[in-house]
């Protein structure tokens, strides 16, 4: 016996008459989201270490950190340019996605801060960078999805929303840690 489908061909749980949605969709969706948000994260962090995309390099991004205030400014450069690198990369292949989105939560939380003097909007407002956030944060809670490297390893094969919420907090924390070293 095949089981009942709506209308749309779909199968229906039983009782009810709306289908089962197809999860190939929710990891199809979560793949480019992680591709989009891994390749932007990773290009920005490349502009930081290695100047590439018009970036300043370790120096250049020094120099800027340390007229922003931070204390060690080319160290700041190398721990923000590899964490968007690293972070992104891992967004990519979906390997620990909770870890890689926090990174990236943790980094564009201090870039919230740099911000948000200038308002909501571009071109010096924090709605780009809040976005970053926003989205980062929702691939630590949500995980990859079917289509990563996560699905190999057997601790992170099933995601739990535990991951993502401890993984986000680390962020949090070491995010408010920079930020409280900034003169």
């Amino acid at each position: 016996m095949t089981p009942p489908t709506s209308t749309l061909g779909a199968p229906v749980t039983a009782g009810t008459d709306r289908p089962i949605p197809s999860l190939h969709g929710y990891d199809a969706g979560l793949l480019i989201l992680r591709i989009a948000l891994g390749l932007t994260m990773a290009a920005h962090g490349s502009q930081k270490l290695f100047g590439w995309f018009g970036g300043g390099g370790i120096e250049g991004t020094g120099m800027f950190f340390t007229a922003s205030g931070y204390p060690a400014g080319e160290v700041m450069a190398a721990v923000a340019g590899l964490t968007e690198t690293l972070g992104g990369l891992g967004l990519v292949i979906g390997l620990l996605t909770p870890l890689a989105g926090a990174a990236i939560v943790g980094t564009m939380v201090n870039a919230l801060a740099m911000h948000w003097s200038g308002g909501f909007f571009a071109p010096k407002g924090v709605e780009y960078v809040l976005l970053l956030t926003a989205a980062s944060a929702a691939l630590a809670l949500t995980g990859p999805g079917r289509y990563a490297v996560d699905r190999f390893l057997p601790g992170l094969r099933t995601h739990r929303l535990a991951y993502g919420v401890a993984a986000v907090a680390l962020g949090l924390v070491l995010a408010a840690v920079v930020l409280l070293l900034k003169k």
